[in-house]
C-alpha cells in the first residue's frame, strides 16, 4: 500500500510540475509580447508561480528517489527512476543557477527604463525554461513508464 501512494503522488508531483511547466511554454512565447506586457506578466509569473514551481521539483526530486529506493529490487524501475531523479535535479540546478539570476534582475526592471541587454536576458531565460521544461517532461514520462510498467506487470501477477 505504501508503494501504491508513493507512485501515486509521484506521478502527480511529475505531472503538476512539467504540465505547468509545458503551459508556460505553449502559452507565453515572449516573442508576442510588447515589452511593458512582457515586464508585468514575467514579474506576475515569477512572483505568482516561483515558491510553488521550487516546491514541486524538490518534493518530485525527494518522492521519485524514494520511489526507485522501495522499488531497488526491480532493477530497470530503480535505474529508470533514478535517471528520472537526475532530470528533475538538473531542473534544480537550471534554474538556481540559470533562471534565477535573470528573475531576480528581471523583477527590478521598470517598463520604463529596460536596460539595454533585456532582450538577450528575456531570451537566455526562455531557452533555460524549455530546457527545463524539456528535462521535466523526460522525467515525467520515466515515471509514467515505471508507474504503468509495476502495475501491469503486478497485474498479470495475480
Amino acid at each position: 500500500m505504501t508503494l501504491t501512494i508513493i507512485r501515486f503522488v509521484n506521478l502527480i508531483l511529475a505531472a503538476l510540475l512539467a504540465g505547468t511547466s509545458f503551459g508556460i511554454w505553449v502559452g507565453l512565447n515572449p516573442d508576442n509580447y510588447s515589452p511593458s506586457t512582457y515586464i508585468e506578466q514575467q514579474q506576475q509569473l515569477v512572483l505568482s508561480l516561483n515558491t510553488l514551481m521550487v516546491s514541486l521539483v524538490i518534493a518530485a526530486t525527494i518522492v521519485t528517489i524514494i520511489s526507485a529506493v522501495l522499488q531497488r529490487k526491480n532493477k530497470t524501475v530503480f535505474v529508470t527512476l533514478l535517471f528520472a531523479a537526475i532530470f528533475f535535479a538538473s531542473c534544480i540546478f537550471i534554474s538556481r543557477f540559470g533562471n534565477l539570476p535573470i528573475q531576480t534582475e528581471m523583477l527590478k526592471w521598470k517598463i520604463d527604463a529596460l536596460p539595454d541587454n533585456w532582450t538577450s536576458l528575456r531570451n537566455e531565460w526562455w531557452t533555460l525554461h524549455i530546457i527545463r521544461t524539456i528535462a521535466e517532461l523526460i522525467a515525467l514520462t520515466l515515471v509514467a513508464w515505471t508507474t504503468s510498467k509495476t502495475t501491469s506487470n503486478s497485474l498479470y501477477e495475480k
